[in-house]
């Protein structure tokens, strides 16, 4: 481990760039899966695959554009396998809480013969400014059909930290850590911190499914995401997640940041303001 790289695909996203500072500063080499990666990788070209596993010793594992997608599993599954095939038997997957293709991808993970762990997580805190909703944050408003739902929010830095150490530490092996903050907060909560934080008035307003879907429409996405946002925003943010987990505590031995500590730390970045 401490000689062959890790891979980390999504090596440039929220979580993946958080993990790569951390082993890199624990002289871990680090391969970043990604397409313009050297190695380049591609979940959607399975030939990129092979050349991207040669020679690693674990692998990180972030599906794009998101593990809630339909066919993720599918593809989790056969890039486990093949790993698992080339000798690299230790993978770590990032998963989402209450969502269906996440868990059977999770199942699928379990099956493939690795030395698997999962990171299960709830929302990122960093959705909020390194997400679709900066935008609606500068603007002003932050309109989505989601009404007082507590959700956990947690912070990308507890996860790139739980992911560092569950690549690095023993006793890791087979676990599944369900990875939330320390309260639940309604996204009219969240907001509301985030106006204070920063000093400025930003309001949260509950739509319509319909005004949403046609907000989404506006933005000419890909199909995936605007499936994407739909599925999470209108199925998954139902309460079916309104519950606190202890993911981080078991694997850190201490609290997840609160989403206050995120907002004020956020806010001083100057990220927030217009």
């Amino acid at each position: 481990m401490t000689t062959k790289p890790v891979l980390i695909l999504g090596g440039t996203g929220k979580t993946g760039r958080r993990l790569a500072e951390r082993l890199t500063a624990r002289n871990i080499p680090v391969r970043i899966g990604s397409r313009a990666g050297t190695p380049p990788f591609d979940w959607l070209d399975k030939e990129t695959w092979g050349p991207s596993l040669e020679g690693v010793g674990a692998v990180y594992i972030s599906y794009y554009p998101d593990i809630a997608v339909p066919g993720a599993a599918e593809t989790v599954e056969a890039f486990a396998r093949l790993a698992v095939e080339r000798g690299v038997r230790r993978l770590v997957l990032l998963s989402g809480r209450g969502e269906p293709e996440a868990q059977r991808a999770e199942e699928m993970l379990k099956a493939s013969g690795a030395d698997w762990s999962i990171l299960r997580c709830a929302w990122f805190s960093q959705n909020f400014s390194e997400g679709f909703l900066i935008e609606s944050i500068l603007e002003g408003e932050v309109a989505l059909p989601v009404g007082n739902v507590g959700e956990p929010f947690v912070d990308v830095d507890d996860i790139a930290d739980v992911a560092a150490t569950v690549l690095t530490e023993p006793g890791h092996i087979g676990q599944l850590y369900e990875l939330t903050g320390p309260r639940l907060l309604s996204f009219s909560d969240a907001v509301a911190e985030i106006g204070k934080a920063a000093g400025r008035d930003i309001r949260y307003r509950q739509i319509s499914h319909a005004e949403f879907t046609e907000a989404v429409a506006a933005h000419n996405l890909p199909p995936e995401f605007a499936w994407l946002l739909d599925e999470l925003f209108t199925k998954v943010l139902d309460g079916r997640n309104e519950a606190l987990a202890d993911g981080v505590q078991r694997a850190l031995g201490r609290q997840p940041k609160d989403f206050s500590a995120y907002a004020t730390e956020t806010a001083a970045s100057g990220v927030w303001s217009n």
